[in-house]
């Protein structure tokens, strides 16, 4: 290839690391809003990409899921050792935290085993100063015989540096041996014969290096095995024999396990690697870390929690105040939009779609976003600080008492467990579970967390009722979305999910300041997934449920005395006073005009209401209400249940749409929160009764497939529809018809 076509060539480079190294910051830090977000194929793991330009060379970075190692035992790692292997990047830009510099080498000696052209990171590096170790990354470069950069993320010191460094790599084309470790007497003579009858069969060599398959037939790889039998399984049986007869000779010698030994050996070979002269520690002692003196207040048995409890309300102190204002906005943008499109749309079905189906419908969900803004941002705070790792060691000790996992905590604070996540990722962060009974356990009771398109929701009918206590409105509601998912896991644990829990281990990263342009970055990300949903899926159900709330209208007998009914008001009046009933006019009108046009509003409420009831929506909702009167729900509130089924922001939007097919008031503009405000049948025990079913009720569709997915069963799909519908009827059904003995139904 000549020199200039080389130069043109868009350069891959793949970036990996440990979870908390501040492998993401750094993709942020160089890619900025020049990324997008998917999923790998076939799996749900999340895949980044992002691009760079350095002096002209075109760069395509992708972000690799943390891992701590590359052995296959989690799908992430399994995932980024794929990537690396099958996609071969140029460069894997390695990013290590220099802190914890021991461990994470860890994953850096098995790229250089594998043989891959690796570029260090030595990020957070200003910590490690900070605690009094000094790293020369010039000697460490020579004894890895690979480029080592020190870089500080968060403050994007050092990209730059890094990125040339990866560039000259790739350019200069170097074609590294893989690295050979001895581990032991035991191991060294059976992997050296492993790796003749390898090479021999040229058994697997155009994926991996020799040496390297025959470790991970030691290190019990099932992928790399299964790999194996497809493709040659006499050879496959050989090697598995052989690792077989180790492995017995390990456990009757040493009492341990050939992966053991391998990792040791590993650990021995870093420790080696970092003495005389590539860490020096400056100043010896007791000293503890800035990140330990703080974890002794928030982590502590007593004061922790407390400090739990008061973070959560800031944070909806914080999401409500700056909120309130924006929301206000959006409220009247829509309503001025919707008023507009009632005066430029001919009246007709075009003008009730628009209006109706797709302005109030849509204009209900968007006008949250202010709020959901502010949440995803505060929360995004608490991850990028380190906080939330505190908060899931604390709770490992509840989580325990109820079945569950302390890595339950993560799934359970993705799903929303601080109000606006998502249920689908947090159902797939079960996967992180070791044994199947937590995992399943915990992607079932997941999803009563107060999940992003709950929120919303919960906003309206906060803002509807609870005016004055905002805040602690959510703050409760989230406390019982915690109760009632414990409360519920421990009760699948003690019945069809028997068993003990296992051993919860955790890393507490060290505590960050979060930059801005990192904050901004996974703010708009969770807030891009939001729009992206209503304006694809929440348009396609809203206008689906319009036409629903439309369809057949009257019949011909109906609008014929209807029709009559108006005729004979007008009949009583001058030509002059017909004039002034159906003009805009509002003020000094004769006494027996403003009666006869109240008259014909009654009529025209009527007939709307009428029509909306006798559609097939109304059918349907009105046929449900022999059940759910029991919970004080309307036939009306029944649609946006049903509608709720395929994504919980079709509730707002649905009853958007209803409230606004039987309005006849084209200058009203009032928002949703105002109108069910005003409507007798609610108040605030079928409000607080309606918001506990919709923080209980079924995951949305979406998370429904994901849980079969994740389960690989379509019974526990179906088990969680039904099962958390049945506990939501009873919890709102329990509650309201204890409201109404206690007098509070007013």
């Amino acid at each position: 290839m000549s020199q200039a076509s080389q130069e043109s060539k868009e350069l891959l480079f793949a970036l990996a690391g440990n979870p908390n190294c501040g492998k993401t910051t750094l993709f942020n830090a160089i890619t900025g809003a020049r990324q997008h977000v998917g999923n790998y194929p076939g799996i749900t793991v999340e895949k980044k990409e992002g691009r760079y330009s350095l002096n002209g060379r075109q760069i395509r970075l992708v972000d690799l899921p943390g891992t701590y190692s590359l052995t296959a035992y989690s799908l992430e790692e399994l995932v980024a050792r794929d990537f690396i292997v099958h996609e071969r990047p140029e460069v894997v830009i390695n990013i290590v935290d220099a802190s914890n510099l021991d461990r994470n080498l860890y994953l850096t000696l098995q790229l250089l085993e594998l043989g891959v052209t690796v570029v260090v990171a030595l990020n957070m590096i200003d910590v490690a100063e900070g605690r009094g170790v000094r790293i020369h990354a010039e000697e460490l470069s020579k004894r890895l015989g690979v480029p080592v950069v020190p870089t500080v993320a968060r403050r994007g010191d050092g990209t730059e540096s890094l990125l040339r460094a990866a560039v000259e790599t790739a350019q200069s084309n170097p074609r590294l041996e893989p690295v050979h470790i001895s581990y032991g007497p035991d191991v060294d003579p059976v992997l050296k014969e492993m790796e003749k009858i390898i090479l021999d069969h040229g058994f697997l060599t155009g994926l991996y290096p020799a040496r390297w398959t025959a470790l991970k037939y030691l290190e019990e790889d099932e992928q790399v095995k299964t790999k194996g039998r497809q493709l040659d399984p006499k050879v496959s049986e050989v090697l598995e024999a052989m690792a077989a007869k180790l492995t017995e000779h390990i456990q009757k010698t040493l009492d341990s396990y050939p992966e053991a030994i391998i990792a040791d050996h590993r650990y021995g070979f870093i420790a080696a690697l970092l003495k005389d002269g590539v860490v020096e520690q400056r100043f010896k002692g007791n000293r503890l870390h800035l990140s330990d003196q703080i974890d002794r207040v928030l982590t502590n048995r007593f004061f922790g929690p407390i400090v739990m409890v008061a973070v959560l309300y800031a944070v909806y102190e914080f999401t409500f105040t700056c909120s309130a204002l924006p929301v206000q906005w959006f409220e009247t943008a829509f309503g001025a939009l919707g008023q507009w499109a009632e005066k430029a749309i001919p009246e007709g079905p075009l003008r009730s779609l628009v209006v109706s189906g797709i302005i109030h419908g849509v204009g209900g969900v968007v006008g949250f976003i202010p709020l959901l803004f502010f949440m995803f941002l505060a929360i995004a705070f608490l991850e990028d600080t380190g906080y939330l790792a505190r908060a899931a060691y604390m709770l490992d000790r509840v989580f325990r008492v109820f079945g569950l996992h302390g890595s339950s905590f993560m799934a359970f604070i993705i799903s929303g467990g601080i109000a606006g996540g998502c249920a689908v990722p947090g159902v797939m962060a079960t996967r992180t579970l070791r044994t199947s009974r937590e995992r399943l356990a915990t992607l079932l009771s997941a999803p009563f967390m107060n999940c992003g398109a709950k929120v919303p929701v919960l906003a309206m009918l906060i803002a509807a009722f609870f005016t004055e206590n905002r805040a602690q409105m959510l703050f409760l509601l989230t406390l019982l979305a915690w109760v009632f998912a414990l409360v519920l896991a421990k009760i699948i644990r003690l019945t069809i999910l028997r068993g003990p829990s296992s051993p919860f281990l955790l890393e507490l990263p060290p505590y960050r300041i979060p930059t801005f342009k990192g904050l901004m970055i996974h703010t708009w990300e969770r807030i891009w997934q939001y729009l992206r949903k209503a304006g694809t899926v929440i348009v396609a159900i809203s206008v689906l449920l319009w036409a629903m709330m439309t369809y057949p209208g009257l019949s011909a007998s109906e609008k014929a005395a209807l029709d009559a009914a108006r005729q004979t008001i007008l009949e009583g009046l001058s030509l002059e006073e017909r004039v002034l009933v159906t003009s805009e006019r509002e003020e000094a009108l004769p006494p027996q005009v403003h009666e006869a046009r109240e008259r014909l509003r009654a009529i025209e409420k009527h007939e709307a209401a009428t029509a909306l009831r006798a559609s097939f929506a109304g059918k349907m909702g009105t046929a449900l209400e022999k059940i759910t009167r029991w919970c004080g729900f309307d036939w009306r509130t029944n649609l946006a249940l049903v509608g709720g089924f395929a994504a919980k922001e079709v509730i707002i939007s649905t009853l958007g749409t209803a409230y606004s097919l039987g309005n006849v008031d084209t200058d009203e503009t009032t928002s949703l929160s105002e109108r069910l405000r005003h409507d007798p049948h609610w108040n605030p025990l079928v409000a607080f009764a309606a918001m506990l079913f919709i923080m209980l009720y079924s995951p949305c569709f979406v998370t429904v497939t994901c849980i079969v997915k994740e389960s690989g069963s379509w019974k526990w799909g179906l088990f969680s529809m039904a099962f958390n519908t049945t506990v939501a009827f009873i919890v709102a059904t329990v509650v309201y018809q204890s409201g109404l003995l206690l007098g509070l139904g007013s």
